[in-house]
């Protein structure tokens, strides 16, 4: 349980900041205020991790707890016809393509985004012959790195991942040999945002293709994948999404690529007639062709309860809503955070971001741990950065003035040199 809230009282803000009281009123007027009753949080929690694990929505374990009880147990096998399981992985990637930018028949939903990842770099290779670099760039989620290694080893055919340093540096390596680029839209560590219209172009341009990797942009800015013109998109269900820890990810192909989408994971419900059990694989048509095996059923059945509660939503307030959490958080962190040696990771520029803030600081993960014993969780990444992320759902502006208080308190305080939050956890 949290302490006592910092209060306006204690003045732990320059006068210039916003106030606390400045929080509520921007609270009592927030048109998602009433979506925070859609989630289960624990009381007194102040919880800037959505991005790495999303809340609980409330109608979750009631959904979950109908399937396993009224239609698996009530109709056992009968289900798969009767409540229309087969179909859950187009059904929802229909539900996601929406929150996306996508056309209906584009987005599976199955496996994770690392395999996901695996099928759109395969596709877009085989598409590419002649060519043989995955591009992409330092900060780019390790797994993503570690998939187009491990593919370009498997296919032994020359293929390569080339690494630049920075996302700056990405449009001007973009050649004639390369076959894909691979990014993820929002940092995982910074929160900094590619322009996703203008790098599609110009590897369009080079006559490349390009995977976006949306797992901390689904749900927490805008997209138009179909305006941008991507090529493929994976993303998971687990973070902003809310479907729980392990959610099923998805894949989207864009519709022009339909018809040359091969990819090895040849599984039986890739097949064109899964149900005939024919010797030998024929692709099915369409977005279909990148199904591999069953559908997770119960997985499926609560991550559809978080992206209804989205469907629900306006997507520009929801991005209006985590400019401005972002924002406040980070000004009065770094109205007086660098006296105690943190420093902004993140873009200053609200717009240049996705819905997070980092601060480095040698002791971060020390910090994250004392805060987390505040009732405050935000996670660490190795080896300086201190990440909170804003779900702005069912966060509250004065969820974001409190956790900037709380922050400022443990580093002046020196809460944090506490020898137990030293101690490194399986999961930092």
């Amino acid at each position: 349980m949290p302490p006592a809230r910092p209060g306006d009282a204690a003045a732990p803000f320059p006068a210039h900041c916003p106030t606390r009281n400045d929080a509520k009123a921007m609270d009592a007027v927030d048109p998602l205020a009433d979506a925070r009753a859609a989630f289960a949080l624990p009381p007194g929690a102040i919880y800037l991790d959505g991005n790495s694990l999303g809340a609980l929505p409330r109608a979750t374990p009631e959904r979950v707890a109908a399937l396993l009880r009224e239609e698996w147990g009530r109709d056992l096998i009968a289900g798969w016809n009767k409540h229309g399981w087969m179909a859950m992985s187009a059904r929802l990637g229909d539900k996601i393509a929406r929150l996306i930018g996508a056309a209906p028949g584009t987005v599976v939903v199955g496996d994770s985004t690392s395999i996901n990842l695996f099928k759109a770099l395969a596709a877009a290779l085989a598409a590419a012959p002649g060519r043989t670099t995955i591009l992409s760039e330092r900060g780019n989620f390790p797994t993503d790195l570690y998939m187009a290694e491990g593919l370009a080893a498997l296919l032994d055919k020359g293929h390569r991942l080339k690494i630049v340093d920075t996302p700056a540096q990405i449009a001007g390596a973009i050649d004639a040999d390369t076959a894909v680029v691979m990014l993820t839209h929002v940092d995982y560590k910074t929160g900094a945002l590619h322009d996703m219209a203008a790098t599609t172009a110009r590897a369009h341009a080079a006559g490349a293709r390009i995977v976006w990797d949306l797992a901390h942009s689904a749900g927490a800015v805008p997209l138009d994948l179909t305006a941008a013109r991507a090529d493929y998109a994976v993303g998971c269900g687990y973070k902003y999404l809310n479907g729980g820890p392990g959610a099923p990810a998805f894949l989207y192909v864009a519709e022009r690529h339909h018809a040359d989408f091969r990819q090895p994971l040849q599984g039986w419900l890739g097949h064109a007639q899964p149900f005939a059990f024919e010797p030998s694989y024929r692709p099915a048509p369409g977005i279909a062709a990148a199904i591999v095996g069953s559908p997770p059923v119960i997985a499926m059945a609560a991550l559809e309860v978080g992206v209804d509660i989205f469907l629900r939503q306006d997507m520009g307030a929801v991005r209006a809503k985590s400019e401005a959490l972002t924002e406040i958080f980070r000004t009065l962190v770094m109205s007086r955070g660098g006296a105690f040696g943190i420093e902004c990771a993140s873009p200053a520029a609200p717009e240049a971001r996705g819905s997070q803030v980092s601060f480095r600081h040698p002791k971060a993960y020390e910090i994250v741990q004392a805060l987390i014993a505040r009732g405050v969780t935000g996670d660490f990444r190795a080896p300086d950065i201190m990440r909170f992320g804003f779900a702005p759902l069912y966060l509250r502006y004065v969820d974001a003035w409190d956790a900037a208080a709380h922050l400022i308190d443990t580093v002046e305080s020196r809460a944090y040199e506490e020898p137990r939050y030293a101690v490194r956890q399986a999961v930092t």
